[in-house]
This record gives C-alpha cells, sequence and structure tokens, in this order.
C-alpha cells in the first residue's frame, strides 16, 4: 500500500510517498480502507520533532512512528476475532497513528460509525479536532447556558468546531481571528468576532467567563485580564510554526498550572484522549446538522507533504483533509 513515511525529523521535504507493507489487524483491531484523513497541527509538530522536550515521547533522533498522521473515515474492510462491533463494509471513522496510509489498523475503542450526511471528507475533518474543543467546552470549562466564551484561534481546525459546540452549548461565542477568516467565524454562529489585526481582544472590558487559548500567542496576564475573577482559562495551544524550540506551547501551560495554585480563576490545561463515546456524541450533533467541518482545501494523498506545509504556514483556515 501507499503511505506519507518520515523517517528522520525536518520540514516536509523529508515526507516520502512509497510504497509499504499493508497492516494485519490483532485481535481487537480493525482494518480500514482510508477514504480520507486531515491534518492537523500535531501533524507539523511530530514532522519537526518540535518542541525538542516532547522527543521524549516522539522519539529523540527520529520519530518511532514513522507515518504521518491520525484523522481519518473509510470502510472496514477486515476485523480482528475479538472485535464484535464492526464488520467489514461499515464506513467509520476516528482517531488513531498512521492514518496518512491506504489502510490502517486501529483499535475499534477509537472509531464510530460515520455520520451518515457526511462525506468522507467531512468525517475525517472532525476527530482530533471537534474532540479537542468538545472535551475542553463541555468536560473541562463546564460552558453552562448564558456564559461569555472566547475563542481564541477561531478560525482554525479546532475554533471552527469550539465556535459551534459553543453555541450549542448555549453561551455567547466570540471569535478572534484575523481580517479574511472574520465572515468565516461569523457564518459558523460566532455572535462577535473580532478581527486580531484591528483590536486587541486583551483590552475589553466586558470579561469572559471562559477563554479558549488554542492559539499560544498571548501571556497569560492579557489572558487573564478579559477573565472574570472566577473565569475559567483553557490553554490549549499549539504553537505557531517557527520551531526550533525546547518547550514550544509547554511553556505557556506550565506557566498556568504554577500560577493556577494563587490565583482564583482557574488556568487548565488538558490532553484530549480519542474515544468512541465523543465520536458518537460528535455524529449525532453532525447528522443533526447542529455541527459542520469546515474545509479550507483538499489534497491528494500523494500530495501530503503539501498538505502539511500548508497548513504550517499558517496559510490554513479550517480544516485541510487529504483524499485516498
Amino acid at each position: 500500500m501507499k503511505a506519507i513515511v518520515q523517517d528522520r525529523y525536518g520540514s516536509s521535504d523529508v515526507l516520502e510517498f512509497k510504497e509499504v507493507d499493508k497492516p494485519v489487524p490483532a485481535e481487537h483491531e480493525v482494518l480500514v480502507r482510508v477514504h480520507a484523513a486531515s491534518v492537523n497541527a500535531r501533524d507539523w509538530h511530530f514532522l519537526r520533532g518540535d518542541p525538542y522536550l516532547a522527543r521524549m515521547a516522539m522519539g529523540w533522533r527520529a520519530p518511532k512512528v514513522n507515518i504521518q498522521g491520525t484523522d481519518f473515515a473509510g470502510r472496514v474492510e477486515a476485523v480482528g476475532s475479538g472485535v464484535r462491533g464492526f464488520r467489514p463494509g461499515d464506513e467509520v471513522f476516528g482517531e488513531a497513528p498512521k492514518a496518512f496510509a491506504e489502510y490502517i489498523t486501529v483499535p475499534e475503542s477509537v472509531i464510530a460509525t460515520k455520520p451518515a450526511n457526511l462525506s468522507f471528507e467531512q468525517a475525517a475533518a472532525i476527530p482530533l479536532a471537534a474532540n479537542t474543543a468538545l472535551m475542553g467546552l463541555r468536560d473541562v470549562a463546564r460552558v453552562q447556558p448564558g456564559q461569555r466564551v472566547l475563542v481564541n484561534g477561531a478560525s482554525g481546525g479546532v475554533g471552527t468546531f469550539a465556535v459551534q459546540l459553543g453555541k450549542i452549548f448555549g453561551a455567547h461565542v466570540t471569535g478572534v481571528c484575523s481580517a479574511r477568516n472574520v465572515e468565516l467565524v461569523r457564518s459558523i454562529g460566532a455572535d462577535e468576532v473580532i478581527d486580531y489585526t484591528k483590536e486587541d481582544f486583551s483590552l475589553g472590558t466586558q470579561p469572559y467567563d471562559v477563554i479558549l487559548d488554542l492559539v499560544g500567542n498571548r501571556s497569560l496576564r492579557d489572558l487573564r485580564r478579559v477573565l472574570t475573577p472566577t473565569g475559567i482559562l483553557v490553554l490549549s495551544g499549539g504553537g505557531v510554526s517557527e520551531g526550533g524550540s525546547l518547550l514550544g506551547p509547554m511553556g505557556l501551560f506550565i506557566k498556568g498550572r504554577l500560577l493556577s495554585s494563587f490565583v482564583g480563576q482557574r488556568l487548565v490545561t488538558f490532553s484530549a484522549l480519542p474515544g468512541r463515546e465523543n465520536l458518537a456524541t460528535l455524529s449525532k450533533l453532525a447528522e443533526s446538522g447542529k455541527l459542520t467541518p469546515a474545509i479550507d482545501r483538499s489534497y491528494s494523498l500523494s500530495e501530503g507533504a503539501e498538505a502539511i506545509r500548508y497548513l504550517e504556514m499558517d496559510h490554513a483556515r479550517a480544516k485541510v483533509v487529504i483524499t485516498v
């Protein structure tokens, strides 16, 4: 089968589109014929091995996982002997390593039935990004109807889902983005949109109950300035694509955790873990028409390196998908 392979850290130039062995599902795994995948900020972090401290988990000198990608949608081709919830022919979507390939084996616990009304490309845009937004707003911030929520990075992959989920939860949502993305963020339901090239949201006079920071480009002081005294700041920024850093966005996360013990506001970070239950929730929202993936651009699998390059250079808005 064909896949996007990475044997060393570097720019997207190190990625190769080549033939690799087709995987075989273990007892509790499912073999999926991938029809679409999507690109996340995580992919360029893994591509460059950045921040350097993260290489303790990714692989110090070279990546432990040499096939890129995590989000996918496709059809089940075969199942392991212990799989009970899926069978060949089922259309599924989910999140697991090695998604930028024609086939992927995944535990049945991290996939769910694809939303019937979405294409494979739309479904592949959901898993990591929408799950991050869901867990950040529902499980961490516990957003309530009537609360004021600010999403910094509202036009990105996670941000476009966060704006929609904030509205689903009954919040008043303000999105922060650049001028060219104002209409996009408004079209997905934001009550207010701040163009950061014209206005500094941290100088606003009306505080927010929840701030979901998906960029990591502002100081804790700036973010806390427009947070209510008992508000919640959720730090989930992937950082910008400058690269070459020791801590990257983790520096802000560490500062937030240390400061949180001494202030009335909650400053929290979290890891969005993949799972069938959240995927099923997102699938129902998509099928009801309440949650719609926004896709910026599509690439073929052979153009996977260019897809990551496009996202990495901060030109992308919403989701970038790969058709297989």
